[in-house]
């Protein structure tokens, strides 16, 4: 099944060593620049998101287009990259191998998919979108840079990198959001908590390949749950719901850090106290980094991640998946899949275990939670997404 391939796809990029000719005092990898860049777009979006052509939907799906460009394009030094960007033949060249190479896993998604997709490479870059987009590329790789250049404050190239992402940060000002960071702390000081994500690993007790941070899980999350939005059709606010819940539905570990299943489900009641310590500490240390008239997303995304709700006269209200597509399924209703969230957590885990296995970790652990995640989802369909069905298609993904 081409979802299978696409996911497994993604996951190339838990492997792709950043910055991989510096030296580095952690481990820099794509997967966590791409969460950590989309974690900043949202910051930057919302600023702006009253601007005449802004779309959380172009955002969304053009993060998704640059990620899967970008690991396509894994070898490219970024230097090299921008020089061919200044050969506009070339560039068409190098932008048409990367469709061919990418057409076949991202195919199932429609023609309307493919065509926003090549549409995003061949428009201006000047639109609202792009701009947070590539502020928000920039301001991830210069977070790394600050690490790179403490490891090597004379090293080779160091001064003109660092030359060139002044230079860069000079062309968005523009941007409301960027305004934001330079003159408060506590907004910078939001960046680096999602940040600090990347550092904090799954499966920590499991000598796992490839290792995934709790950051780059969180995208896959966003981007399968998004992608499954489009598959049934889902309102333009359902999509954009589903896909920052997925995107911020473990910040509060940032907290506490990834406490597995297993021990939550360990003492009856742990899991419950758990999520209550997570609000409290949600409260005192992340939601006074960010304006108070964003924590009613903030909340939704990162509280009752696993709820499917809808609004209804300004009162949140419960309800299934299956009940948002047959009568909510209009942004005036706010609908959130959190049951597509919950599934797509579990999807994601399936697959870090299944690579994992793959790759030679020997785990019983790990065989276990693929045969415990594969039986619950036998034969359960959500929203018309037959999920029994995605994870018999592994049997087949290469």
């Amino acid at each position: 099944m081409i979802i299978n391939t696409f996911i497994l796809k993604l996951f190339n990029a838990a492997s792709m060593q950043r910055w991989n000719d510096k030296i580095r005092p952690c481990e820099l990898r794509e997967l966590d620049k791409q969460a950590h860049k989309m974690a900043i777009a949202y910051f930057l979006g919302k600023f702006d998101e009253e601007k005449e052509g802004f779309s959380w939907i172009e955002i969304i799906e053009g993060g998704l287009f640059e990620f899967l460009q970008r690991i396509v394009l894994t070898d490219l030094k970024p230097q090299v990259f921008n020089k061919i960007k200044e050969d506009e033949k070339r560039y068409l060249e190098l932008k048409k191998w990367v469709f061919n190479q990418l057409k076949p896993i991202i195919s199932s998604f429609g023609e309307g998919f493919i065509d926003r997709f090549k549409n995003h490479f061949a428009t201006s870059d000047d639109t609202i979108n792009k701009r947070i987009l590539s502020a928000a590329h920039f301001y991830a790789t210069r977070w790394e840079f600050n690490i790179i250049e403490w490891a090597n404050p004379d090293g080779y190239e160091i001064p003109e990198i660092k030359r060139h992402l002044k230079e860069r940060q000079e062309r968005y000002y523009d941007l409301k959001g960027i305004q934001n960071l330079a003159l408060y702390a506590r907004y910078r000081n939001f960046m680096d908590l999602c940040g600090q994500l990347r550092f904090q690993l799954r499966w920590n007790h499991i000598n796992m390949n490839p290792r995934i941070s709790v950051l780059g899980h969180m995208l896959i999350v966003a981007i399968i749950s998004y992608l499954l939005s489009l598959v049934i059709n889902a309102c333009p606010k359902r999509c954009i719901n589903n896909y920052f819940t997925g995107l911020f539905h473990d910040l509060p570990e940032v907290l506490t850090r990834d406490i597995i299943s297993p021990v939550k489900r360990s003492i009856e009641g742990l899991e419950e106290l758990i999520k209550e310590y997570e609000k409290e500490q949600m409260e005192m240390e992340v939601y006074s980094l960010m304006p108070p008239n964003w924590l009613k997303d903030i909340k939704m995304y990162t509280e009752d991640e696993f709820l499917s709700t809808v609004t209804i006269d300004n009162e949140t209200i419960k309800v299934t998946s299956d009940e948002i597509s047959k009568k909510y399924n209009n942004d005036a209703f706010n609908p959130k899949d959190g049951e597509f969230i919950k599934a797509a957590d579990d999807l994601s885990a399936y697959t870090e275990a299944y690579l994992a296995l793959n790759n030679g970790v020997n785990s019983s652990g790990l065989r276990e939670a693929l045969s415990e995640i594969k039986e619950k989802y036998k034969n359960k369909v959500i929203a018309g997404v037959d999920f029994g069905m995605i994870y018999e298609g592994f049997n087949s993904a290469k």
